[in-house]
C-alpha cells in the first residue's frame, strides 16, 4: 500500500487548537505530545482551528471518529454558574493577575468545544478530555467548576498536609503532586503495577487553577487530589474501548509525565489513556463503516444467474409493452412467462384479483402490476425528496444506514427465493 493511501483508511480524531500571539498576530497551536500519541496508536489528528464561525461549521469535519480536547483558557463561568462564587472585585483582580494567561475568556473556543462534547455524548463518539477538556465535558453534562481551586478549596483544608499546589509557573513539566486512584476504574487498571498495595497513589503533572466542583451525575470519579479535587472521571455506561465506547476526563497531564530530558514516561500506564482512546476510535470507525456499507448482490452460480437475467428481461419487456400500448409480438410470449411465474409464486392475490388477472392474461398481469408499482415508487420518491430536504445531515445519515441494512436483507431474501425456485425445478 502506498504511503499516501494510509491516511485514507485511518480514523480521524478532532482536536481544537488554542491560540496565542506571535509577532503581534494570533497563531493557532496544539501540543505536540497529544498529536504524537494519537498518531502512534493508529489515528489521524484533524485540527479544528479556533477561528470565528467554526462552531457553525462542525458538520464539515465529518466523519468524526473521536474527539480529543486539551488545554485552553478558563471556560466562561456563565455557562455553568450564574454567580462568581462570592469573590470580591479585589479577589477577582488578584486571580486575573496571577493567572493572566488563562483567565481571558475565549467564547469561540467554548462554543466549538461544547458543541463537540455534546455531539460525542449524543452520538456515542469516543471523547478524551485532558485538563480543560475534562472541564468542558463536565460542564457539557451539567456539572460545575471551581473558578479558582486555591482560593475555594484552601478554605476547606484545615490540615496543611491536605493543601495541594496544582500548578507551578516556574516548573511546568517537572511539577508533580499526589493523587489517590479509585479502585476498579480504568485509571486503576492502567496504573495497577505502579501502585503500592495500600497507598493507591501516583504522582501526576498538572497545570490548572480551576477544576471540577460538582461532578455531573453520569460520571464516576477515578482519582482525587489530597484536597479532594476530582482529578479524573469517566462514564462507566459509555466505556468499552473494544466496542468503540470511551467518555473520559483527566484533569492532570499523563502525556507530560516524563523523565527529565527524555521521552520515557514516569509510569508504564501514562500513555494508556491515549492507547485505549484510540482503540475506541478505531472500533467506532469500523462500526460506522459497517452501517454505511452497501453489500454487493449475492454471487450466484451460473444457472441461478441465468434465471435472474431471464426474470429481469421478462419484467423489462412487460413494462415496455404496457407503456407503448402496442400488441405483443409472438416471439415475446415465452419470455414473459418467467416474470409472470415469479410474481405468481411470490405474491398473495385475492380471488377477485386472481380472476381478473386470468382474464387479462399473464402478460398484462405482469406488466400492469410492474407499472403500478413503478408509479407508486415515483410518487413515494417525490414525497421522500420533499421530506429529506428538511432533514439534518445526522438524520439523513441514520436514514441511509437503515435502508442500507434493509437492502442487505432484501438481497439475502432474493437469493433464498431464487434457490428455492431452483429446488422446485429439480
Amino acid at each position: 500500500m502506498a504511503t499516501s493511501d494510509i491516511s485514507m483508511i485511518l480514523p480521524r480524531v478532532l482536536i481544537v487548537s488554542r491560540r496565542t500571539v506571535r509577532k503581534k498576530k494570533f497563531v493557532d497551536f496544539v501540543g505536540e505530545y497529544h498529536l504524537d500519541l494519537i498518531v502512534r496508536y493508529g489515528a489521524v489528528p484533524v485540527i479544528v482551528p479556533r477561528v470565528s464561525g467554526v462552531h457553525m461549521l462542525l458538520e464539515s469535519f465529518e466523519p468524526i471518529h473521536g474527539v480529543l480536547l486539551c488545554e485552553g483558557e478558563d471556560i466562561d463561568p456563565s455557562l455553568y454558574d450564574a454567580e462568581l462564587t462570592g469573590f470580591s472585585p479585589e479577589e477577582l483582580e488578584e486571580i486575573r493577575k496571577l493567572h493572566a494567561s488563562d483567565t481571558a475568556i475565549d467564547r469561540e473556543k467554548d462554543s466549538i468545544e461544547l458543541r463537540l462534547a455534546k455531539l460525542c455524548l449524543e452520538r456515542n463518539i469516543p471523547y478524551l478530555g485532558i485538563c480543560r477538556g475534562s472541564q468542558v465535558l463536565n460542564v457539557a453534562c451539567g456539572g460545575t467548576l471551581y473558578q479558582d481551586v486555591e482560593k475555594e478549596l484552601s478554605k476547606k483544608c484545615t490540615d496543611g498536609s491536605e493543601r495541594v499546589n496544582h500548578l507551578n509557573y516556574e516548573n511546568y513539566d517537572g511539577h508533580r503532586h499526589a493523587v489517590r486512584v479509585v479502585e476498579d476504574t480504568p485509571l486503576h487498571h492502567w496504573f495497577e503495577d505502579s501502585l503500592e498495595d495500600e497507598k493507591m497513589e501516583i504522582m501526576v503533572n498538572s497545570y490548572h487553577h480551576q477544576g471540577v466542583k460538582r461532578l455531573a451525575q453520569r460520571f464516576v470519579p477515578m482519582a482525587f487530589a489530597p484536597d479532594g479535587l476530582v482529578e479524573g472521571f469517566y462514564d462507566p455506561d459509555a466505556y468499552n474501548p473494544k466496542e468503540g465506547k470511551f467518555i473520559m476526563g483527566l484533569q492532570f497531564h499523563p502525556e507530560r509525565m516524563r523523565h527529565p530530558d527524555s521521552d520515557n514516561f514516569d509510569y508504564p500506564g501514562c500513555s494508556s489513556a491515549y492507547q485505549e482512546f484510540v482503540k475506541a476510535v478505531i472500533a467506532h470507525e469500523k462500526k460506522l463503516n459497517c452501517s454505511a456499507y452497501v453489500p454487493k448482490a449475492p454471487k450466484l452460480n451460473q444457472e441461478l444467474e441465468m434465471k435472474r437475467k431471464t426474470i429481469l428481461r421478462s419484467f423489462s419487456i412487460a413494462k415496455n409493452l404496457y407503456i407503448s400500448g402496442k400488441g405483443m409480438i409472438s416471439s415475446q410470449g415465452s419470455e414473459l412467462i418467467a416474470g409472470a411465474e415469479f410474481l405468481e409464486a411470490n405474491m398473495a392475490l385475492s380471488l377477485q384479483q386472481e380472476n381478473r388477472l386470468k382474464q387479462m392474461g399473464a402478460t398484462v398481469r405482469s406488466s400492469s402490476m410492474y407499472l403500478e408499482r413503478l408509479m407508486k415508487n415515483e410518487e413515494r420518491e417525490r414525497v421522500a425528496r420533499i421530506i429529506m430536504e428538511k432533514m439534518s445531515i445526522e438524520q439523513l445519515s441514520d436514514l441511509m444506514s437503515l435502508y442500507q441494512m434493509m437492502g442487505q436483507k432484501c438481497s439475502e431474501e432474493l437469493e433464498k427465493k431464487l434457490q428455492d425456485l431452483m429446488k422446485e425445478d429439480n
